[in-house]
């Protein structure tokens, strides 16, 4: 059914549902935005007049070829910032944050500790979110805003149940860390499962009329972007072979972000695809009690490794 549901969306036309009215004035952070979908969103909020749209890359030479290929195909300058700064302390307010950084790996890597996909794709995205909601609700607060803050994620999380339910023997994060039992296959998808998870209880923890800010998760469908430009040949030839048969292409995909920034409060803690909101694609399995107890477990591990790394970053949301 899921893959069903995926095939069906990749031919729809897309609107654009943000412009000049939604954009104006605004301030933008976009992370991954060195290249495809992230890349394409931020070109499209520059192209909005946003004041600022902050390119919040890996290293700083790919931050300033992406400015370079914005300001070529805008024709505006001066609006995209570097990231290397606290975006807290530099910017008077954040009126949207894209967490879009990820990777596609099919062999076995260790970044900071985990497995890099978890440390990506899972750690580093939640992190950013937690530390940024300050901010954002600073944010909202001052100017009389909600902000948004938008998680990229991925349907194929929902075709990987048993990948899911291998990791669950135990410490969550321990069995996503055991090369021994790791489908570097099926590790994105899982990966996103993960972060979809922990993004819902997160949600659930900050809703929208204590923080003021708004929270979604945005599957943008199969793109014609980088992603898994890291994997081995083999694996990046089939992804390929699909790509070509049934991808939308970066600016295209950008489109669902773009609805992610302008969806409202409505949007909360909810799924969207094809610039829809989609909680109805949402398994029951996800959803129930025992998918309940899942997304707890998740977010309690998390929480607790994140609390390591920055003293009562988690205690700052309540």
């Amino acid at each position: 059914m899921v893959m069903l549901r995926l095939t069906a969306e990749q031919y729809k036309k897309l609107p654009i549902l943000a412009n000049e009215s939604t954009c104006l004035g605004k301030t933008y952070i976009v992370t991954g935005s060195n290249s495809g979908l992230g890349l394409e969103t931020a070109r499209h909020l520059v192209e909005f007049l946003a004041s600022r749209v902050v390119l919040a890359v890996r290293n700083l030479t790919a931050g300033e070829n992406a400015n370079k290929e914005i300001e070529k195909s805008t024709g505006r300058k001066g609006v995209v910032q570097s990231f290397a700064k606290k975006a807290s302390a530099e910017l008077d307010r954040i009126d949207g944050l894209v967490a879009n950084a990820g990777v596609m790996l099919d062999a076995w890597s260790i970044a900071e500790g985990m497995e890099t996909s978890v440390t990506v794709n899972v750690i580093n995205t939640l992190f950013l979110g937690v530390l940024m909601m300050p901010k954002l609700s600073e944010s909202g607060r001052k100017f009389g805003i909600k902000p948004t803050l938008v998680f990229i994620v991925s349907v194929l999380g929902y075709t990987v149940k048993a990948e899911m339910d291998k990791s669950r023997d135990g410490i969550i994060f321990d069995g996503l860390n055991d090369q021994k039992r790791a489908n570097m296959d099926q590790r994105y998808a899982l990966t996103k499962l993960v972060e979809e998870c922990a993004v819902r209880q997160f949600a659930a923890l900050c809703p929208v009329e204590r923080t003021g800010v708004i929270t979604n998760m945005v599957a943008p469908g199969l793109c014609s972007t980088g992603l898994g430009r890291d994997a081995r040949t083999f694996t990046k030839m089939m992804h390929e072979a699909v790509r070509a048969m049934m991808a939308r292409t970066a600016e295209e995909g950008s489109r669902t972000i773009l609805h992610g920034l302008v969806a409202g409060e409505e949007s909360h803690g909810k799924l969207l695809s094809g610039c829809k909101i989609k909680e109805y694609w949402v398994p029951d399995w996800v959803s129930n009690e025992d998918g309940q107890r899942l997304q707890d477990g998740i977010w309690k591990e998390l929480a607790a490794r994140l609390e390591q790394v920055q003293p009562e970053c988690i205690s700052q949301l309540s």
